[in-house]
């Protein structure tokens, strides 16, 4: 007799999910400190996830896209979506990123997105955060082009909103 095999459950359309927290943060410290409240809250086993991504997955996807900055941008996207995202640097930087987006022609909308443990993603993430603190990244943006050491805290600081708004903790 063969055992049944439970499906994998469908992805979350997180352009649609509606209980997701709504996040701002004005510095690397405080983000830090809500890292800290939802790995808490994940190592209690009360983190609810309303978006498709594990807390360690989340937090690897985060550092891998600020290590960028320091190495190299795996993306080098055509100059009519370069010149279209550079009119609206001052949104990405300033507002809130919009939920669902994704980047034409790669594989799952964007990349960074294995599975990685909470252990392993952490510490990475700290570091890389720690860095930003204190060193500006050299690598352009293959989007929004050379930026500041502020313009480069700003846009991690939006997508760490975005993502870390998928974590509900308890």
């Amino acid at each position: 007799m063969s055992n049944p095999v439970e499906a994998a459950p469908s992805p979350v359309d997180t352009a649609k999910v509606t209980n997701r927290r709504v996040l701002h943060f004005d510095s690397i410290d405080q983000m830090l400190s809500e890292v800290d409240r939802l790995v808490e809250s994940e190592r209690a086993g009360k983190l609810k996830h309303v978006g498709n991504w594990t807390l360690g997955q989340t937090l690897g996807h985060l550092a891998c896209w600020t290590e960028y900055g320091y190495t190299d941008f795996p993306l080098k996207p055509p100059f009519f979506i370069r010149w279209y995202l550079r009119l609206r640097k001052n949104s990405w930087l300033y507002k809130p990123m919009q939920p669902g987006l994704r980047i034409p022609g790669v594989a799952g909308g964007t990349m960074a997105t294995e599975p990685m443990p909470l252990d392993q993603a952490l510490p990475r993430f700290r570091k890389v955060m720690e860095r930003l603190k204190t060193e500006e990244p050299p690598v352009p943006s293959p989007a929004l082009g050379k930026l500041t050491h502020e313009e480069s805290i700003a846009i991690t600081l939006r997508h760490a909103e975005l993502h870390l708004g998928f974590m509900v903790p308890s």
